[in-house]
């Protein structure tokens, strides 16, 4: 008997469903980009298998050198905000939230963040679609003042569905040990400043998006009553990047410690966050009322989510969170206005058991 055709004779990896060649398209696509991100401790390493990046330098023009460094690492990723980016089909914005995540992180020990690498995992390399999500990772580490230092791209047809992604981000970060922020720093009568959010950032999509768009049925595109935009907007506006307007404020006081510790406000909110910064002995009282709620928040619990898991799940407005000493508060919330920022003076430290009372 003769043997038939082979069927696997022929097979290709495009077949499969990787397509390398758009996956070189893609890095041509972004490489300018990217590039745009390199201050002059990246030392150029195109092609190489891992980037390259100087803590120390002696440049006259650029002299940076460390005594005694801390690196500080972390990664994050997005979210299900991501699938309200892809039904809406605006993704130039999540970059910026995947920076957001990290960057911000790392700041709550006073690093100063200094690379940054991203991970995206798609259904199928579209070199356009991910060139505008590496335009928001270049935007985002632009505010950072970080270097895009290096990526990763993996096209896994079998694992995602069509049109779908996910986003992981890594940053690397350095402090001075002596400059270490933390929670062995804060007594009583510390001040408890807040730092304006720009909405939901990246934290409590799934019910978000449950209780908006599933239960209530309401259109991303329309306005709602409540909002002056619409929803989408609201949904989409990205994370807060604090880096620069913060570290003016620790440059400011190089020689007195008056800035105690820092939280960034992510999932579950001020009574989880802050704290993870409070000594064993110390409570952080918060006043409610003492800085505005965005509406987005307003409609979650117009349509059904109690107050207290709003504040269990949500930012409530508030994205970030200093305790300074009282006689510097003022003058903090100054520094932090002139970069741009609302900022608000929201409680007070007091004695206690390391937890949170907002009243």
């Amino acid at each position: 008997m003769k043997n038939g055709p082979n069927p696997t004779k022929g097979r290709t990896y495009r077949e499969a469903g990787v397509d390398i060649d758009a996956a070189d398209r893609f890095v041509d696509l972004i490489a300018p980009a990217v590039r745009s991100t390199y201050g002059p401790r990246v030392i150029d390493s195109h092609g190489a298998f891992a980037g390259l990046f100087r803590l120390d330098y002696d440049e006259r023009l650029f002299a940076h050198n460390y005594r005694d460094p801390v690196l500080v690492a972390c990664t994050d990723g997005v979210g299900s905000k991501l699938l309200v980016a892809i039904q809406a089909r605006r993704v130039d914005t999540v970059g910026i939230d995947l920076v957001a995540m990290n960057v911000n992180d790392l700041l709550c020990c006073g690093a100063e963040p200094l690379l940054f690498l991203d991970y995206v995992a798609v259904n199928k390399v579209e070199p356009e679609v991910l060139a505008q999500v590496v335009r928001g990772i270049v935007a985002g580490c632009q505010q950072a003042g970080c270097a895009l230092l290096g990526g990763e791209t993996a096209e896994m047809p079998d694992l995602y569905r069509p049109g779908h992604f996910d986003l992981a981000g890594f940053a690397v970060g350095v402090v001075e040990r002596r400059r270490m922020l933390g929670p062995r720093h804060v007594r009583p009568g510390d001040e408890v400043i807040g730092i304006a959010s720009s909405g939901l950032h990246s934290n409590g999509y799934a019910l978000a998006r449950r209780v908006l768009l599933d239960d209530a049925g309401l259109d991303p595109n329309s306005r709602v009553r409540g909002l002056d935009e619409p929803l989408v907007e609201a949904l989409l506006r990205p994370t807060r990047i604090y880096v620069r307007p913060v570290l003016d404020v620790l440059r400011h006081y190089k020689r007195q410690r008056m800035v105690a510790a820092m939280a960034h406000i992510t999932g579950s909110g001020l009574p989880g966050n802050i704290p993870r910064i409070l000594p064993p002995n110390c409570d952080a009282v918060l006043r409610r009322g003492s800085w505005p709620v965005p509406p987005i928040f307003g409609l979650l619990e117009h349509h059904g989510v109690e107050e207290e898991e709003m504040y269990r799940v949500f930012n409530m407005g508030i994205g970030y969170v200093m305790i300074v000493r009282q006689q510097s508060a003022g003058v903090v919330i100054r520094v932090l206005e002139r970069a741009g920022e609302q900022a608000f003076v929201i409680g007070r430290v007091r004695r206690g058991r390391g937890q949170v009372e907002i009243r």
